[in-house]
């Protein structure tokens, strides 16, 4: 298994531990304090471990000619982009405050450092871990200076090559081992055809010392369930109060009660995952005494024959006799009593049975 880490106090991630669940609250808040308050509150009632925002300090993030750019979209807050982000933007002062209440409630908070002063800042917050979005997983010198930080971090890989992903590895590892990849596809909203599933499978072959996980941009539940059974340790997913909001990324989101659905099912699924091991279990013996069959005799079998196949059948049959696996085995056995048509074959009417028939 993939070796294990600390990701937030107390709660470890990869190798059997449960699935790390983050709602990425975002900037669905709709710039409303209040609004990232509530949604705090409905990722804790509905059971996911981690509420996340993003954080940016514009002037990093973005050139000024960037900020200066006319935004006429529907889901504008600004007629420039710059205005448009300053309305989401929280201060360090709510940052402190959301963090704050987070701890209040119990439930961990972090934040994607979307430039590296957010990363400073969010250092100085003492988030448990810092998540690196996919816009800047191959901004080196970032990954370079944040793994420095010595945080946890948690790099999602939308846009990006398999090439690419191993020289992360490979820059982030000597640094901080305490990290992890996130298959992602960063469409808005995602098509079940661009997921690639198939990529987790292909991380944790190619990266098997560090735990592999999902964030997902599609609707729906189905998609990130599959994702915890091929092995996702960890899983963020978009969240929202209401996907008819203003901006961007609500309708890739889910709502409180796709939410709490998400995570029963993943609940579910990593009780189901179970063990490797297969045998027959207690909770099968009722169905096995009620419908389990035996061999039983398929002629009148005289006391001293010599077992041939053609002398034995499988029915259910009282009592309980061999199982049906063990006929081959029976074959050539000598009988040390009459044995009537249709009887179950016992142990108590196959000589030296112990010994010689390996069931």
């Amino acid at each position: 298994m993939a070796r294990e880490f600390e990701l937030c106090p107390g709660r470890r991630v990869g190798g059997d531990q449960p699935c790390f669940i983050i709602a990425e609250i975002g900037q669905n808040h709709q710039g409303d304090l209040d609004i990232a308050k509530r949604m705090i509150r409905m990722v804790k009632d509905c059971g996911a471990d981690c509420a996340k925002f993003q954080k940016s300090e514009l002037e990093y993030k973005f050139n000024k000619k960037a900020l200066e750019r006319p935004y006429t979209s529907k889901h504008s807050w600004g007629k420039t982009y710059g205005e448009h982000k300053r309305h989401l933007e929280f201060s360090h002062d709510q940052y402190r405050e959301l963090k704050k209440y987070a701890e209040e409630i119990g439930i961990f908070f972090t934040a994607s450092g979307m430039d590296e002063m957010a990363v400073e800042f969010l250092h100085e917050l003492d988030v448990p871990f810092f998540k690196v979005g996919s816009g800047d997983t191959n901004n080196f010198p970032y990954l370079e200076n944040t793994a420095k930080k010595g945080r946890p971090m948690v790099i999602s890989s939308g846009m990006q090559s398999m090439n690419t992903m191993h020289q992360v590895y490979q820059i982030v590892k000597p640094i901080n081992p305490n990290f992890c990849f996130l298959q992602c596809t960063s469409a808005y909203p995602l098509q079940p055809e661009d997921v690639n599933l198939r990529v987790i499978s292909a991380y944790q072959s190619a990266f098997p010392d560090i735990p592999i996980g999902y964030s997902g941009h599609e609707t729906g539940i189905a998609i990130s369930v599959a994702a915890v059974a091929m092995g996702a340790k960890v899983l963020e997913r978009h969240v929202t109060l209401d996907k008819t909001w203003k901006g961007s990324d609500h309708q890739a989101s889910l709502e409180p009660n796709e939410l709490a659905e998400l995570v029963k099912a993943i609940r579910t699924v990593e009780k189901a995952m179970g063990s490797p091991v297969k045998q027959l279990l207690p909770c099968e013996m009722a169905c096995n005494e009620k419908l389990g069959k035996s061999v039983v005799a398929k002629v009148a079998i005289p006391e001293g024959a010599i077992l041939t196949l053609d002398m034995l059948t499988v029915k259910v049959g009282e009592p309980k006799g061999f199982p049906p696996e063990c006929i081959f085995d029976l074959v050539g056995q000598k009988v040390k009593k009459n044995i009537e048509e249709d009887e179950t074959i016992t142990e108590q009417v196959v000589e030296n049975h112990v010994k010689k028939v390996k069931c």
